[in-house]
């Protein structure tokens, strides 16, 4: 059955021991909450599947992978408390991805903005095209990367995050993202990426369930604390994008 393109939705769908998650909004495949909401309930519900130990994250369409956090809800957001809530929508995402007993492939077929990086970033491995350009844009807009920085910066480093946040107008390549670790592989084309994930994601799939859980562990060690720090990194947001110069500076990216 086809999805109905102007209108959000997430897809789910399991072949032998791997799933694949495909996720999409018209808007640049950008999140409002409630699809933050709902791929978290989905990553959970997958985390207990005990028939898959591998899960394809992946966005629909030829354009964007991800454009971060829908606009449209950042400007209706009138107090903190809605603030925050809306930001850690992000931070259920990554904390979900984190604790699953599950290995999650990134496919990132395009462009990432923002939370996009930080999905990115949350995968154990992630393939790309060439096309797959990342930026953190929050400081344009008067807040910051705050909530997805702990993930980021895990894969890329605090000093290749630095970079990416101050340059909050600049793209980084694709050659970049791989040279600093947010990147495993990066392909010319979709259909090359995608025989290269399905190999992939069939071989490790394969593997011991259990060995694949004690590595998660490993790959994700000093991490434990991450559900408190995100919740504090949300509530700065929160209340940051209620300032003066984010609404103004929404407002102008809207109408561009």
């Amino acid at each position: 059955m086809s999805q109905d393109l102007n209108t959000p939705f997430i897809t789910e769908v399991i072949i032998d021991k791997v799933a694949t998650l495909s996720f999409y909004s018209p808007a640049s495949n950008s999140f409002p909450s409630t699809q933050l909401a709902r791929l978290t309930e989905m990553i959970d519900t997958l985390s207990k599947n005990t028939t898959i130990t591998t899960i394809i994250l992946k966005s629909e369409g030829v354009g964007a992978y991800c454009a971060g956090a829908s606009f449209d809800e950042l400007l209706s957001i009138k107090d903190t408390t809605t603030g925050q809530a809306f930001f850690s929508g992000f931070a259920n995402v990554i904390n979900a991805i984190r604790k699953s007993p599950k290995l999650f492939i990134g496919r990132i077929h395009g462009k990432a903005v923002g939370g996009g990086v930080g999905l990115a970033a949350a995968c154990d491995y992630c393939f790309a095209t060439s096309n797959a350009a990342v930026k953190l844009s929050e400081l344009a807009i008067g807040i910051g990367p705050f909530v997805i920085e702990p993930a980021v910066s895990r894969k890329i480093g605090k000093t290749a995050f630095t970079n990416m946040s101050l340059n909050a107008h600049e793209w980084k390549t694709a050659n970049w993202a791989q040279i600093h670790g947010l990147y495993d592989e990066v392909y010319d084309t979709v259909e090359r990426m995608d025989l290269e994930i399905d190999t992939f994601a069939t071989r490790i799939s394969a593997y011991n369930p259990e060995a694949l859980y004690e590595m998660k562990k490993v790959f994700w060690e000093g991490t434990e604390h991450w559900t408190e720090l995100l919740s504090k990194r949300a509530e700065i947001s929160g209340r940051l994008v209620l300032s003066e110069f984010t609404v103004n500076a929404l407002q102008q990216f809207k109408t561009k």
